[in-house]
């Protein structure tokens, strides 16, 4: 007699998940923006900054920033680099204000 269990294979799916489905207020966008620039990764950062801009419309958000939309997916991608006017003015867009507070000891 064969006491040898047979494995079985069953297929586990994931759907993709996509940060900008889930941001849709102030709060949520300034707390996902707090741990990107806490992490000091700047792909992480702008890839984040991206998925904002695609949570308010890539379109119009690159229509008020005065840039192509190609050119803000290309800049706020794991690859790219925004000036930093760009993201002072996405901050803005985004119903944010830039403030600094000195590092605790």
């Amino acid at each position: 007699m064969n006491n040898m269990k047979t494995a079985t294979k069953e297929k586990i799916t994931f759907e993709k998940w996509d940060l900008a489905e889930i941001l849709d207020s102030k709060k949520d966008i300034a707390a996902c923006l707090e741990v990107a620039l806490s992490e000091a990764n700047t792909q992480f950062l702008f890839e984040t900054l991206g998925a904002l801009a695609r949570s308010k419309g890539m379109t119009q958000i690159a229509k008020e920033l005065g840039v192509t939309r190609e050119g803000l997916y290309k800049s706020l991608s794991i690859d790219g680099s925004p000036s930093f006017v760009t993201v002072i003015k996405l901050f803005d867009l985004l119903g944010l204000r830039v403030r600094l507070e000195p590092k605790v000891a």
